[in-house]
């Protein structure tokens, strides 16, 4: 205290009573104004500490020296509250020290290291599937382009754009009259060759017989048998021309050839159309359905071998429908590898019966090739990457965790297949890693989602 008020503390407690007068100071609007006037200086001490506890507006000491000080022109101000404080540090302070020094007890052992609250999940084995994915587009199975066969008008339409459609459904109706025409005169045609084929075999027989009498020459015979047979030509002739004049009539009425949906309605009602000139209708059969994608040229090898020994599964995945997939199986291997992008093109079959794919609708395809039995997975978060490569925090049974190592394999959705440095069953950290070392101490807060059962 004396090195930090020499002043103060020589001039407070060694200036006489008698040349001294003592003032205790408040603090007001005013500034500071007397107080309490005390008779020595020992008890302006006294009396500025205990008002000053009480009210804080009592906080400077003044000692004014009046006699051989006042002529020197000395004034000694004193902080009370700040000597207090400094009193009590130093106390307490040597408490402390005292306290710890007379002890007979062992010193305090370190403090305990704080649990880490961590995330977990057990490493568990499954029968996970060898897939080969990619992105595929829906195609249909087959896609007719409909055009009228025939000249003509059209006058009725039996469908709607956009409808489901049956084999021989009605859709278009042209104007059949110029064709029901044609029938009847290529009918009538034929009718009156009969009639004529008929007379030329009746004189090709009486030229037979007349023959055999030698009553007519054998020229006339050869005659009568020629005139025969050009008849029967033109007979055969008419009867293609009505055959052909029934096909026209019947092109007047056009029939869904495929199952399938129609698309955007191209020809309307009384429409002229041209034979084989405008697109009329767009029907794709979408059940079933194919799925085409494309696969690395190095799957090439398992791909055969899976074909060879039965059926390969593929499976489609619409966006937003992961939890519906559709199965189908691979129906088409290209025969070609594309130079120009390394892959061959595939293409599975899906019976589609819900119509959940559509042509030209892009999936997420996955093709199994094989089953790998007993894999190790654990969730991919609880990976780390160090310079050692990959490692895991692994729990023991004393909730303290090790640094393991690992080897893994590939992804399988949002898990790692471990090929190496984990058992089944073994307890790995899947959130807090940052915080960890090795065999600091741990809490497990929750484990796969739900939470952990408290251990001893």
């Amino acid at each position: 205290m004396k090195r930090i008020f020499p002043a103060v503390s020589a001039s407070l407690f060694r200036i006489p009573p008698t040349y001294c007068q003592r003032r205790i100071c408040r603090r007001g609007s005013a500034g500071f104004q007397p107080a309490v006037s005390p008779t020595s200086s020992r008890q302006a001490v006294r009396t500025a500490r205990r008002l000053r506890i009480g009210n804080p507006r009592y906080s400077r000491l003044e000692v004014c020296a009046t006699g051989p000080a006042l002529a020197s022109g000395h004034f000694f101000r004193e902080r009370i509250y700040e000597m207090e404080y400094l009193v009590l540090g130093t106390v307490a302070v040597l408490s402390l020290i005292l306290i710890s020094g007379c002890s007979k007890s062992d010193p305090a052992p370190a403090r305990r290291a704080l649990a880490v609250p961590v995330r977990a999940a057990l490493a568990v084995q499954k029968n996970i599937p060898l897939q080969v994915q990619a992105i595929g587009a829906g195609e249909a199975t087959a896609t007719v382009a409909l055009k009228s066969q025939i000249n003509g008008q059209i006058t009725q339409v039996h469908f709607i754009e956009g409808q489901d459609l049956k084999k021989n459904d009605p859709l278009f109706t042209i104007d059949s009259r110029p064709f029901e025409a044609a029938l009847k005169q290529a009918e009538a045609t034929l009718a009156r060759d009969i009639a004529l084929a008929e007379n030329a075999r009746l004189e090709a027989r009486r030229a037979e017989d007349l023959l055999k009498t030698d009553s007519v020459p054998q020229r006339q015979y050869d005659l009568a048998k020629a005139s025969e047979a050009a008849t029967q030509a033109t007979l055969n002739a008419d009867r293609a021309l009505v055959d052909n004049a029934k096909l026209q009539l019947e092109y007047c009425s056009l029939r869904s050839p495929i199952d399938g949906r129609a698309g955007d309605l191209l020809m309307h009602a009384g429409n002229i159309i041209k034979a084989n000139d405008a697109t009329m209708v767009i029907i794709n059969q979408i059940v079933p359905l194919y799925v085409t994608f494309a696969v690395p040229e190095k799957y090439l090898p398992e791909i055969k071998r899976a074909l060879a020994a039965g059926e390969l599964p593929v499976r489609a995945v619409v966006p937003g429908q992961e939890d519906a997939p559709a199965e189908g199986k691979l129906s088409f291997l290209d025969n070609t590898v594309d130079a120009t992008t390394g892959t061959i093109r595939l293409k599975g079959t899906f019976a589609n019966p819900e119509q959940r794919l559509w042509p030209g609708q892009f999936v997420n395809v996955a093709m199994t090739l094989s089953v790998q039995s007993n894999a190790l997975l654990v969730p991919s978060q609880a990976v780390e990457s160090g310079q050692g490569g990959q490692y895991v925090f692994v729990i023991k049974p004393d909730s303290t965790v090790a640094y393991r190592a690992v080897t893994i394999g590939r992804m399988v959705g949002e898990e790692m297949v471990i090929d190496q440095g984990l058992q089944p069953g073994e307890r790995v950290v899947t959130d807090g890693q940052l915080q960890l070392v090795e065999g600091a101490k741990v809490e497990v807060k929750s484990e796969d989602g739900k939470p952990a059962e408290k251990r001893p």
